[in-house]
């Protein structure tokens, strides 16, 4: 009788411990290396600003000459380095937004609103289908101009709160600003204005996301949710200005910049006020106060090179912790809402369409799909943006997020910062990931705390 108990002793321990197997997720032995062969490893407040580790000599230098563009500081001309900022401007450098080229917190004042921009448009539709600029003001609000120079317009930060409630009782108060213009510079702001938080996010593996075909990424698309899992991600197409024709949006919080060269000319004129050979003209429009200076392009062709280098050759860091056990529970939990249905972990890069060999052919695993994906009613900026509308968002990379505690100093989530910590971002998830959010809220305390270590070690 005593051997029997001990057998059924043994055999209930051996289930126990068989189904606590079941709960967490296979490995993938190359899981670790995020980034493939551009991984960098450690844990250290400068991660992100290593370059990619398969880096040949020539590219290494030319990676750190792109950093110093990254790193430099505007000013108004006339000045021996770095002339040209503004008129208008958001900020003076390329880091002043992306600090340790992490993500930007949420500002703490309306009047210096950081590494957080405001597009704006009116409502119709823009050549080539896209946003209709504010006559004035063009499609970014800039708050800050050159001495002697007024602003385009103040903002006011409102509040609205919203408690949401998982299924043993616990509470969560999350918070949704709410953006106001006033005091125009020329008394004309439209009240039909159309508003977008923009928080400046992390710039690391940009290039990788160049090198992903884009056959991968269509085949991902079912804009009509065919196999009616309730998950119907689209591409956004839009203006290539180099080659002048519709292309595949990869870059941005909606997808609405096709290649990073597009991508940094932008931010140098939008956010700095700094023209480039891409983007030889003045950001405003036509405001009176608008650069006469004769000096646009104020970059070089070379300099916008570098700057455009700099940022497809970053590494990625190296995913923690990947076998520990609460990691792959949490995993499994991540599985089994259907998160990974828009956060898909892994590509397979192409041939990079500039020929750059060290971010080819690589397996990476950047936790995206790179397409739209309506996100509901609480997350919506109401601002179309070519394809996508008011509710729909690019799927946010989740490599390096839970480093950001360690690079940037904060917990600041989703498109404008509003998330002040890794679940607050999962609780604003409605439209397609409703039913995840849903899933999310149901779990025991110890379920939705290894979700949060899972998301911690990307």
């Amino acid at each position: 009788m005593k051997s029997i108990l001990k057998l059924l002793l043994v055999v209930t321990i051996f289930a126990s411990c068989q189904n606590d197997d079941d709960h967490l997720a296979s490995l993938d032995p190359d899981e670790a290396k995020s980034g493939g062969g551009t991984t960098v490893f450690g844990t250290f407040s400068t991660l992100f600003e290593q370059p990619a580790a398969n880096l040949n000599a020539v590219e290494a230098d030319l990676h750190f000459k792109g950093n110093v563009g990254f790193e430099g500081t505007f000013v108004t001309a006339p000045a021996v380095v770095n002339p040209g900022l503004g008129p208008f401007f958001n900020n003076t450098s390329c880091a002043a937004c992306h600090g340790r080229n992490g993500r930007s917190p949420f500002p703490e004042d309306a009047n210096d609103l950081g590494g957080l921009l405001l597009r704006i448009s009116v409502p119709g539709v823009g050549p080539h289908g896209g946003p209709l600029l504010v006559p004035g003001y063009g499609g970014q609000l800039q708050q800050r101009a050159i001495y002697n120079t007024q602003p385009e317009a103040e903002v006011e930060i409102e509040w609205e709160e919203l408690i949401r409630t998982f299924a043993d009782g616990e509470t969560v108060t999350l918070r949704k600003p709410i953006f106001k213009l006033k005091n125009g510079y020329d008394g004309n702001l439209p009240s039909s204005v159309l508003i977008s938080p923009r928080i400046a996010s992390q710039v690391i593996g940009l290039g990788l996301f160049e090198a992903i075909s884009e056959a991968d990424i269509l085949s991902f698309s079912d804009e009509n949710d065919a196999d009616g899992n309730g998950i119907s991600g689209r591409p956004n197409f839009v203006f290539d200005e180099k080659k002048q024709q519709m292309a595949l949006g990869r870059f941005g919080w909606k997808c609405g910049q096709p290649t990073l060269e597009q991508q940094t000319a932008g931010a140098f004129v939008e956010d700095m006020g700094v023209t480039s050979p891409l983007f030889p003209n003045e950001n405003c429009g036509d405001n009176p106060a608008c650069d006469a200076t004769a000096d646009d392009p104020e970059i070089s062709e070379e300099t916008l090179h570098a700057a455009v280098f700099y940022t497809q050759s970053l590494g990625v860091p190296a995913r923690r912790s990947v076998d520990d056990v609460q990691v792959r529970k949490g995993k499994a939990l991540f599985q089994k809402a259907g998160c990974d249905g828009c956060h898909r972990a892994s590509f397979t890069t192409a041939q990079h369409p500039d020929g750059l060999a060290f971010l080819s052919i690589q397996k990476i695993y950047p936790y995206t799909d790179l397409l739209l994906h309506d996100m509901g009613e609480g997350l919506a900026d109401n601002r179309p943006d070519y394809a996508a509308n008011g509710q729909e968002w690019r799927t946010a990379p989740l490599w390096g997020i839970g480093l950001t505690p360690i690079i940037n100093g904060h917990t600041d989530f989703l498109h404008d910062g509003r998330a002040r910590s890794l679940m607050e971002a999962v609780l604003w998830h409605g439209g397609e990931a409703e039913k995840s959010r849903q899933t999310v809220e149901k779990m025991s305390k110890k379920d939705r705390e290894a979700l949060v270590v899972f998301l911690e070690s990307l």
